[in-house]
């Protein structure tokens, strides 16, 4: 077994110590999740925790891990006498993105259920899990059927596995602790709120903390076990540090003013449901137990708020999760210490984060609790404060001393100069609207989604087939009616059905898949007048909404002036999209070719990277082309290039005023697509009537 790097040694990331430490002191505070950059050593903190996890007593030869003191009654493996047991560490299990149903949930034989009638069931993810950590790394990439399973367990306390009939159930209890990039996409709301706390973490910018970051990772991947024994002495301080805490956490009392500053916070950033209210209530007694304290204090709610509630406040789906501080102290205000003075007697001397029962230590952010020590037995030189992000840029004056009050001389505009319309600034967006759902024709097998039909694991059977690797899916029916004519071959003498694994048959399911929608967006002088390109805007807006709640792939191509440019990369981040659309400058002629040129090379090499997933092209223009030699006929041959591949199209028509030309649809006729105007993109339109994007067979067939 590989050493696992010293939580003790990780550098700064006060808050990522924090909410994990207060996890293992509290696991009813419901799990972390952690968000930030890449290399950040998010999952070198998480894998450190579950070395500092006091061992668990286990039923012996328990496949699920039940209590000795109180065992499952239903437990696959029992019934259970209880007795002492035996020990075992605290297991840290880890789910793979690309891991199937039966990995995480376990595997039912259905081959022994049907013919022996015998329950053969190989326990999961979610059984090695119980009473320990499940860790999820890239948790925002995660297909949805699993995500499926992990919200029914982390509800229901419990597993349940199904297969025509024959079901198992089994204890389900694990702290979720879930790692993610921003930038790949974002989580869906109901496994969000799973999420006790959650926590920001970026790369410091202080450069002696990066030096020691270094400094420390080189002399762990030189020699790991000796790096560890460095740090023993640390670890074991911290662990019984854990222990002490988890012990006085039943003693540690929350009065009712700390539960009215509890829900007056909630109320004031307006989160849903109750939840948030229990867990703040849990984590700020974990944290007055870790700072060796019996009693909830103001400190200790207002750390609670800013793990607990940054995730769940209401925002709009393109804003990044965080809290308004002037917001939360003048929530605490209010119910604060006027009512700590009646209810309880003040504590005279109230042991502070830095004094816990094991001495001073790093002081946790914002005085919610001690963290361990970060000098290290080698007395490495540590910087003052942890940098928990990126400084901000510093704005120069453009009024400094000494410098004469003139105008700014005006930019060169090369565009103005050629003849071309000069760029203008970009404008904002309108309020974004709910779209019509645009499909992809036929039947795809892509990742599973919410846009187009497809084959996938879930959804209604519409058939079956002989199985393809491991049966998952069995189709009774069609298993039977392949045995049947068999029965009098095989010898069949009694009531039951003799079975061979040629007669099996799985089913086919149809549901939905996530796409690669490719917006193709016309930047150029004709898009130009401002009230006209908010609007364009706000729909390119909308459908980004509508992407992300399908559990779609982005990309986005803007074109104007002379060529065309890949502002956005594939990618599941739709934030993304939505930042670049609100930095769209526009201007220029109208090179309608070389966008569709550039998008039929982004899909050529998509193609390549992920076949299964089909594309959708939205272009967003009102039809014009300008620049170059015969603009129009380029344009047309660029569209049928498209056309020619199957690709699926739309065209949102942008064309405004009293004389249209019409040029959108004659775009996308080339493209065999439809064409939308803004109005019919909205759903709630009246004069809107259901568009999907038209079978590219049938186009050609009329």
């Amino acid at each position: 077994m590989s050493t696992r790097y010293p939580f003790t040694a990780v550098v700064g990331m006060d808050d990522l110590r924090l909410a994990l430490l207060l996890n293992a002191v509290s696991p009813a505070v419901g799990g972390v999740l952690v968000r930030g950059e890449k290399g950040t050593a998010k999952s070198t903190a998480v894998r450190a925790l579950a070395d500092l996890l006091p061992d668990v007593p286990v039923v012996a030869g328990c496949r699920f891990s039940c209590d000795p003191a109180a065992p499952d009654p239903e437990c696959p493996d029992g019934p259970h006498e209880v007795g002492p047991g035996e020990s075992r560490a605290a297991r840290m299990v880890e789910l793979p993105v690309g891991a199937s149903e039966d990995r995480l949930a376990g595997a039912l034989d259905i081959e022994r259920a049907l013919s022996e009638g015998v329950k053969a069931f190989e326990p999961g993810l979610l059984a090695h899990a119980h009473r320990g950590i499940l860790y999820v790394d890239e948790v925002n990439l995660l297909h949805d059927h699993l995500i499926d399973l992990l919200l029914d367990a982390a509800a229901m306390g419990a597993s349940y596995v199904e297969r025509e009939g024959v079901s198992v159930r089994h204890a389900a209890r694990f702290l979720l602790v879930g790692t993610m990039n921003p930038e790949e996409g974002e989580l869906r709301p109901q496994l969000l709120d799973r999420f006790g706390l959650t926590v920001e973490v970026a790369a410091s910018r202080e450069p002696d903390q990066r030096v020691e970051v270094v400094k420390r990772r080189l002399a762990y991947d030189a020699d790991p076990a000796g790096f560890a024994a460095r740090w023993a002495a640390e670890e074991e301080a911290l662990r019984q540090r854990i222990a002490t805490a988890r012990a006085l956490l039943p003693d540690v009392t929350l009065g009712d003013a700390a539960l009215r500053q509890i829900a007056a916070t909630c109320a004031a950033f307006e989160v849903d449901g109750m939840r948030a209210d229990i867990v703040m209530a849990r984590t700020a007694t974990a944290l007055a137990a870790w700072a060796g304290r019996d009693k909830v204090l103001e400190e200790d709610v207002r750390q609670a708020a800013l793990l607990a509630l940054p995730h769940r406040r209401r925002r709009n789906p393109f804003d990044a999760p965080g809290l308004d501080e002037d917001k939360l102290d003048q929530a605490l205000d209010e119910f604060g210490p006027q009512e700590d003075s009646q209810d309880d007697e003040p504590d005279p001397e109230p042991q502070g984060p830095d004094d816990g029962p094991d001495g001073p230590d790093g002081g946790g952010p914002d005085g919610g609790g001690g963290l361990p020590p970060q000098d290290g037995p080698d007395d490495a030189p540590q910087p003052s404060g942890a940098d928990q992000g990126p400084e901000q840029p510093s704005v120069p004056d453009q009024r400094s001393e000494g410098a004469p009050e003139q105008q700014p001389a005006q930019p060169r505009n090369e565009a103005a100069e050629s003849g071309a319309a000069p760029e203008k600034a970009a404008v904002g967006a309108t309020e974004p609207f709910k779209t019509r759902r645009l499909d992809v024709p036929g039947l795809g097998e892509g990742a599973d989604g919410r846009r187009s039909r497809a084959r996938t694991a879930h959804g209604r059977t519409t058939g079956s087939r002989r199985p393809q690797g491991a049966l998952s899916k069995l189709h009774l029916a069609a298993t039977v009616q392949a045995a049947a004519p068999h029965q009098k071959a095989r010898g069949r003498s009694g009531r039951g059905l003799l079975i061979r694994r040629d007669d099996l048959r799985e089913a086919v399911r149809e549901g939905r898949e996530g796409n690669l929608v490719l917006f193709v967006v016309d930047a150029s002088g004709s898009m130009a007048a401002r009230k006209r390109m908010t609007a364009v805007k706000g729909a390119v807006l909308s459908l980004l909404l509508d992407a992300y709640q399908r559990r779609d792939k982005v990309g986005m191509i803007t074109f104007r002036g002379a060529d065309a440019e890949l502002a956005l990369p594939p990618t599941s981040s739709v934030e993304a999209g939505a930042a670049r659309l609100e930095q769209l400058p526009t201007g220029g002629r109208t090179p309608l070719a070389a966008g569709l040129l550039k998008a039929h090379e982004v899909l050529r090499v998509e193609r390549m990277r992920d076949a299964s997933r089909r594309p959708l092209v939205v272009v967003v223009t009102d039809g014009r082309a300008t620049g170059g030699v015969e603009p129009r006929p380029r344009a047309s041959k660029a569209a049928q290039l498209l056309a020619s591949e199957g690709v699926a199209s739309v065209v949102v028509d942008c064309e405004a005023g009293p004389v249209r030309l019409g040029l959108a649809g004659e775009l996308a006729r080339d493209l065999q697509g439809t064409a939308v105007t803004l109005d019919e993109l909205r759903a709630d339109s009246v004069s809107a009537l259901v568009r999907t994007v038209t079978d590219t067979t049938h186009r050609r067939a009329a």
